[in-house]
C-alpha cells in the first residue's frame, strides 16, 4: 500500500451494515448434507427422478473421461461432492454433477465398457457386469455425498453456486459455465446467433466442438473484445464471464440494443463470406475453426467497417486479401503462443483491420 493511500476506519453503521448483507446472504442459501449409495443414484438417473435444469450441459463427457472417472470410483478415490436443489414437490433438481451421475448409470445399467485405463489396467474393456458380483457389491455399495440446497434457493442462488462452483475449473467450459449462471437477453442473443445457419456454415469443427458450445464461445469472444480491452487482463474466462454478466443488465435495461448487436454481426460475416475464400478456416476443406484466426479475421473486419463502410462494396482482389493471408506477418499474430495475452490479441486484431483499410 502507497503512502499517498489512507486506510479509512470502518464505523459502526458500516460494520452493521456489512454484517446485515452477510445475514442476507446466507439465508438465500440454505442447505444440508446427505449420502447416496452409487446403486441410488443409478436407480434415480435411470428412472428419471432428478431434474436436469435448462443451464446443465448436455451429456458431453467422452468416452476417455467417462472411463477415467469409473477408474477413480473403482479405485476409490474421493468422489466431489454432487449439489442438487430440493424442489417444492420433493424432487432433485441436479446443480452440479450431471455428467457423473449420468456416468455412473451408464456404467450401472447401460453396459458402458470402459476404455485404456492408467492403473486398472485389468479392467480395461470390461462393463460393470462382466465383474465379480463380490465387487459389483462394492461398488454399489460405496456412497458419495451431496449437498441438497433447500426449496428457499431462489433461482439466482443457483445459478451463481453453478458459477462459482466451476469458473476457472475444468469439469465445465467457459461457455457452459455462462450459459449456466448468466441467463438473460444478452445469453439469449449469443445462442441465437451462434445456431443461425450462416455462421453454422462459416465455421466448421468436430461434433464434440459443437456440443461443448465453441459457436457461443467465438460469438461472445466477437463482441467482447470488439467492445474493447481495457478490462482485458489477459484472462478470456473472467473477463467474458465479466462481460456476459454486465451485457445482460445492460440489455435488460435498454432492449433495442439487440437489434444493434445483431446487425453488427450479421453485417460481418455477410461482408466475411464475401471476401474472404474460406472464411474463418485456413483450407476449403478444413473442419476446425481457430479461435485465433476467427477473432482476427472477424473483429478486425468489424472494425475494418466501422472505420471505412466503403470497403463493404470492395471485392477480394480489390482489398488484397490473397497477399496476405498467407503472409508470415499474418501467420504470426494467429498462431497459439501467447493467444490470450492482450497484446498479442490486439496485434491480431489491429493487422486485419489495418489491411483491410489499406493503412499497410
Amino acid at each position: 500500500m502507497s503512502k499517498a493511500q489512507k486506510v479509512v476506519e470502518p464505523s459502526a453503521d458500516d460494520i452493521l451494515a456489512a454484517e446485515a448483507q452477510i445475514v442476507s446472504q446466507s439465508k438465500r442459501i440454505e442447505f444440508y448434507i446427505t449420502e447416496y449409495s452409487v446403486e441410488i443414484l443409478a436407480m434415480k438417473v435411470r428412472d428419471g427422478e432428478y431434474e436436469v435444469p435448462a443451464y446443465q450441459r448436455e451429456y458431453t463427457w467422452e468416452d476417455e473421461r467417462k472411463s477415467r472417472f469409473i477408474e477413480s470410483l473403482l479405485m476409490g478415490l474421493p468422489i466431489p461432492f454432487i449439489f442438487f436443489w430440493e424442489m417444492p414437490d420433493g424432487r432433485l433438481e441436479i446443480v452440479d454433477g450431471s455428467q457423473r451421475l449420468r456416468t455412473i448409470e451408464e456404467f450401472i445399467f447401460g453396459g458402458f465398457r470402459l476404455g485404456p485405463l492408467e492403473q486398472l489396467t485389468h479392467v480395461t474393456g470390461l462393463t460393470f457386469k462382466d465383474l465379480p458380483q463380490s465387487r459389483q457389491r462394492k461398488i454399489l455399495n460405496r456412497s458419495i455425498r451431496g449437498i441438497i440446497l433447500n426449496e428457499h434457493a431462489d433461482e439466482a442462488a443457483r445459478f451463481d453456486m453453478f458459477a462459482r462452483i466451476n469458473t476457472g475449473s475444468k469439469i465445465a467450459n467457459t461457455a457452459e459455465v455462462r450459459r449456466g449462471a448468466l441467463i438473460g437477453p444478452f445469453l439469449d442473443m449469443i445462442i441465437d446467433l451462434s445456431t443461425s445457419q450462416e455462421f453454422v456454415a462459416m465455421t466448421p469443427m468436430s461434433t464434440k466442438s459443437v456440443r461443448e458450445r465453441e459457436r457461443e464461445e467465438l460469438v461472445t469472444r466477437f463482441f467482447a473484445y470488439g467492445d474493447g480491452l481495457d478490462d482485458y487482463r489477459d484472462r478470456p474466462s473472467d473477463f467474458l464471464f465479466q462481460y456476459s454478466r454486465k451485457m445482460n443488465e445492460t440489455f435488460k435495461s435498454d432492449p433495442a440494443l439487440v437489434d444493434e448487436y445483431k446487425r453488427r454481426f450479421y453485417a460481418t460475416m455477410k461482408f466475411v463470406s464475401q471476401v474472404f475464400p474460406n472464411n474463418f478456416s485456413k483450407t476449403a476443406r478444413s473442419s476446425a475453426t481457430p479461435r485465433a484466426r476467427f477473432e482476427s479475421i472477424a473483429i478486425g473486419a468489424a472494425s475494418a467497417l466501422v472505420e471505412d463502410p466503403a470497403i463493404a462494396s470492395k471485392t477480394t482482389a480489390e482489398l488484397g486479401i490473397a497477399d496476405w493471408i498467407e503472409d508470415p506477418g499474418f501467420i504470426k499474430v494467429t498462431n497459439s503462443d501467447g493467444a490470450n495475452a492482450r497484446s498479442r490479441l490486439r496485434d491480431r486484431i489491429e493487422f486485419v483491420r489495418d489491411k483491410l483499410v489499406g493503412k499497410s
